[in-house]
């Protein structure tokens, strides 16, 4: 898939994308959204005072791609473990950051993801099919953040720690069941890389 993003003059990204990719990163956003949920009172409208002092939960995610998408904030991987004592203040001061940040974070992110499927579907198909897809800077940011968060996800479930674990998918033969969702992966960061540079002064 050889599509990438050019720079627009005046600001903002332009790419082409053939029917396929459309559908690809449709579903993939919407798959996202599905993932992250709805928000809160969703189903029941309510005051939107309230919802803006709603607390979101303290618990991490038991699903491992929401967790990356929502990591703990007072965690560090690479640090050796503390003293139990430690390590329960540790998870005390992430269960309050995360109760009153996560419900902000996830609407971010719905929003992010509704952004793409907007305006894929706002796409005017071109003769020999697919379109161009154009984006306002501010657009352009927002694809840029849903990008990325597809990419947690899918490199989460392929168990992708490290640049070694990615080397190792170029790798992967044909008849593995993982290389579609590979092949997807490599395009997407195709796609955030040259988006990336459309955003450089």
């Amino acid at each position: 898939m050889p599509g990438h993003f050019e720079p627009l003059p005046g600001g903002g990204a332009a790419v082409a994308l053939d029917d396929v990719e459309i559908s690809i990163i449709r579903s993939l956003a919407v798959q996202l959204l599905e993932l992250i949920g709805p928000g809160p009172g969703a189903d029941s409208p309510q005051d939107p005072l309230a919802e803006l002092f709603a607390e979101g939960p303290s618990e991490p995610p038991a699903d491992p791609v929401l967790h990356r998408l929502f990591p703990d904030a007072y965690s560090d991987p690479e640090k050796a473990p503390d003293s139990p004592a430690d390590a329960e203040e540790r998870r005390a001061h992430s269960a309050e950051f995360r109760r009153y940040t996560e419900n902000d974070l996830r609407a971010g992110k719905r929003e992010n993801a509704l952004a793409v499927i907007r305006a894929l579907d706002a796409l005017s198909p071109v003769d020999e099919g697919g379109a161009v897809l154009k984006l306002a800077p501010e657009e352009s940011r927002r694809w840029l953040s849903a990008l990325n968060d597809l990419r947690l996800a899918i490199g989460t479930r392929l168990e992708i720690t490290d640049e070694d674990d990615t080397d190792l998918l170029y790798r992967l033969p044909d008849e593995d069941p993982r290389k579609p969702m590979v092949m997807a992966y490599l395009w997407l960061g195709g796609l955030q890389e040259t988006l990336v540079g459309t955003l450089m002064p």
